[in-house]
C-alpha cells in the first residue's frame, strides 16, 4: 500500500484519507477516488489529494476485517457486517464468553496494522451483546501480515457458553435472631441470580443452624433431584469443619474447596454430592452487588467445570470493591487518638456476665500486673483515644464500679444479664448517644488488647466505600472486639441467647472489612481457670 499526497490526474483508485469539502463538493475519507471524482476536484481547483492506493497482494481493510473475525469467532458468536475497517463479534445468546488470551495476545503482536480487543475471559454476555472487535488500522493490509494472522489463529479464540436451564433448591439456615425479612430478601436475591443465568429456583428449604438439622435438609432437597444446591448459612462458615460443610460431609458430600481470592466472596465453599454441585454462599451473597459467587454461579450456569484450581485462579481481578486509587485502610496513619479521627466512634464493654465457667470468682475483677482485668480493659480502650464508654453491669455490679472508680466511663445496669450476651448488648447500644456513628463492643476480659489494635479496626471504618463492619483476624481466625456502624445497632437489639450479634457478619459480610494482625491478642480472652493459668504461665504472671 502506498500512502502520500497524489496528484489529482493521478488519484485514480485512491482511498481519500481524509473528509474533504470543497466549493460545495464534499467527500468522504474512505471514498474510493474514480474518474468522476477527478473531474469535480480540478473544477474545484483541488490539485492533490491524501490518500492510499493498494498494491497487488493487498486485502482492503473491510475484508481484512471480516477475515480475521472470522478466524477469531467460535460457537454462540456471529459477526456484523464489516465496515471502516471494523468488524464486531456479537454473542447469539446469554451466557459466558471464553477467550483464549494468549491466541488474542499472538495475534495482536504480528503486525500493528490489525487489532483484536475483547471483552474479559469468563465475563457474562447478553444475547446481542459485542464480545470482542476487530480494526484494521491502516485502509489496507498486506498478504504477509493476513497470512502470519492466520498461523497465529488456528482455531476459533473466542466463543460463548450459553446458560443452561438447571433446577436449583435454596437451604437457608436459621439462628435466633435472624429475622424474617433477612430470609426473605436473601431468598428473593437467589432466586433472581439463578434466574438471570437461564436457571430455576425450584424449591426453598429452611432449617435450623445446626449440623443434624441441616444434613437433614440437605437430604430432603436431593430427594427432589436438583441440579444444584445453594446454602445460604446463618453464620459466616468460619472452617471446614463449621456447621454447613459437616453437614454436606454427613449427607454424604465432598468438600472441594472452602474460600476464594475475591472479594467480596471470600467465604464461599465449593462441594458436591454425588453429581450434584453444592455451594455454600458467601454472607455477601445476601447483596444484589457482584461477588465472587456470581462468578462461580455462572461457571456452572455454562456448563463449565469449576475446580479448586479453577477458583484459586481468580485472584487476578478478583477485588471487586476499592480501586487502586484508593489507599488501603491500613495505609492510613494510626497514631493519632480517634477523638482527632473519628470523633463519634464509641465502645460497649460487657462487663455484666456471671464468669459461670471460671468455676468461682468474678473473672473481672481478677488481677492483671496487680490491676483487674476489666480496668485493663477499660484502661485500654481510653488508650486509643476513645471518650465515649459505655459499661453494661450486672453480676457483682457493686465490685466492678468499685474497681473503675474515676474512669471516664458511663455504667449502665443490665437487669436481665443472667438471660445471656444478647441483654447486655441490647442496653449498651441504647446507652449510646445519638452522635456516635459506630461502636466498638468490646469483651471485658481481653488483657492482650492494645490500644493499637482498636485504632487499626477504627481506621479502616468508612461509610463511603461500605466498610461497616469491622473484624480483627489473626491468621486468617476471626477474633474480638468487633466494630459496627449504627445502621446496624437496631437488627443488633433483635438478637437474644449469649451469642451476641456474631451471626449477622455473615448475613451483610459484603460490608465486612478484616484487620489482620500478627499477635493473638484479638483471639485472647479468659473464660475457664485452665486458661487463666495458662495467661499466667505464658505471661510469667506472679500477682
Amino acid at each position: 500500500m502506498k500512502f502520500g499526497t497524489f496528484p489529482v490526474a493521478e488519484a485514480d483508485g485512491v482511498i481519500l484519507a481524509h473528509t474533504l469539502r470543497r466549493d460545495g463538493l464534499t467527500l468522504k475519507k474512505g471514498h474510493v477516488i474514480g474518474p468522476e471524482e477527478i473531474e469535480a476536484l480540478k473544477k474545484a481547483g483541488v490539485i492533490g489529494i491524501i490518500g492510499a492506493l493498494l498494491e497487488p497482494g493487498d486485502m482492503g481493510e473491510d475484508a481484512a476485517a471480516g477475515r480475521v473475525a472470522a478466524c477469531v469467532a467460535g460457537g454462540g458468536v456471529q459477526l456484523s457486517e464489516a465496515r471502516t475497517g471494523r468488524c464486531n463479534l456479537e454473542s447469539t445468546a446469554d451466557g459466558l464468553v471464553t477467550v483464549d488470551v494468549k491466541a488474542i495476545t499472538s495475534a495482536n503482536m504480528i503486525d500493528e496494522a490489525v487489532t483484536i480487543a475483547t471483552l474479559p475471559d469468563k465475563a457474562a454476555v447478553r444475547r446481542g451483546q459485542t464480545i470482542a472487535t476487530v480494526k484494521i488500522i491502516p485502509f489496507a493490509v498486506q498478504s504477509r501480515t493476513m497470512s502470519s494472522i492466520d498461523a497465529a489463529l488456528p482455531r476459533p479464540a473466542v466463543r460463548v457458553a450459553a446458560f443452561q436451564s438447571k433446577r436449583m433448591v435454596l437451604i437457608n439456615t436459621i439462628l435466633p435472631g435472624l429475622k424474617p425479612s433477612v430470609i426473605e430478601s436473601t431468598t428473593a436475591i437467589t432466586r433472581d441470580r439463578v434466574s438471570a443465568v437461564g436457571g430455576t429456583l425450584t424449591d426453598v428449604l429452611s432449617c435450623d443452624h445446626d449440623q443434624a438439622q441441616t444434613t437433614a435438609a440437605i437430604e430432603r432437597a436431593l430427594a427432589t433431584t436438583p441440579e444444584m444446591l445453594l446454602i445460604a448459612s446463618a453464620s459466616a462458615t468460619a472452617d471446614r469443619g463449621d456447621v454447613v460443610p459437616s453437614a454436606i460431609v454427613a449427607a454424604g458430600g465432598v468438600i472441594d474447596h472452602f474460600g476464594m481470592p475475591v472479594d467480596p466472596g471470600n467465604l464461599l465453599v465449593l462441594a458436591h454430592i454425588g453429581a450434584v454441585p453444592v455451594i455454600v454462599l458467601p454472607g455477601c451473597a445476601r447483596s444484589p452487588k457482584l461477588n465472587g459467587f456470581d462468578w462461580v454461579l455462572q461457571r456452572f450456569a455454562a456448563n463449565m467445570p469449576v475446580t479448586r484450581q479453577d477458583i484459586m485462579a481468580m485472584g487476578a481481578g478478583g477485588l471487586l470493591v476499592d480501586t487502586p486509587a484508593r489507599p488501603l485502610p491500613r495505609d492510613r496513619a494510626v497514631k493519632a487518638p480517634l477523638e482527632q479521627k473519628q470523633p463519634n466512634i464509641a465502645a460497649v464493654v460487657l462487663a455484666a456476665g456471671q464468669s459461670r465457667r471460671m468455676g468461682g470468682p468474678n473473672k473481672l475483677l481478677m488481677m492483671v500486673d496487680g490491676t483487674p482485668l476489666i480496668c485493663k480493659t477499660v484502661q485500654t480502650i481510653l488508650a486509643a483515644g476513645i471518650r465515649e464508654i459505655v459499661v453494661v453491669v450486672g453480676h457483682q455490679e457493686t465490685e466492678i464500679r468499685a474497681a473503675l472508680a474515676g474512669a471516664a466511663v458511663q455504667f449502665i445496669a443490665n437487669p436481665d444479664y443472667a438471660d445471656g450476651l444478647s441483654t447486655s448488648l441490647k442496653v449498651g447500644l441504647g446507652a449510646l448517644g445519638p452522635d456516635s456513628v459506630a461502636a466498638l463492643v468490646c469483651l471485658g476480659d481481653m488483657p492482650m488488647l492494645r490500644a493499637d489494635h482498636l485504632r487499626q479496626l477504627a481506621d479502616g471504618f468508612d461509610v463511603e466505600i461500605g466498610k461497616l463492619i469491622g473484624v480483627p483476624t489473626h491468621n486468617g481466625k476471626r477474633g474480638n472486639p468487633t466494630l459496627w456502624a449504627r445502621r446496624f445497632f437496631e437488627e443488633m437489639r433483635q438478637v437474644s441467647g449469649d451469642t451476641g450479634a456474631r451471626h449477622l457478619i455473615g448475613v451483610h459480610e459484603s460490608l465486612v472489612y478484616e484487620v489482620e494482625f500478627d499477635d493473638t491478642a484479638v483471639l485472647t480472652d479468659l473464660d475457664t481457670a485452665e486458661q487463666w493459668q495458662r495467661f499466667r504461665a505464658e505471661q510469667g504472671l506472679t500477682d
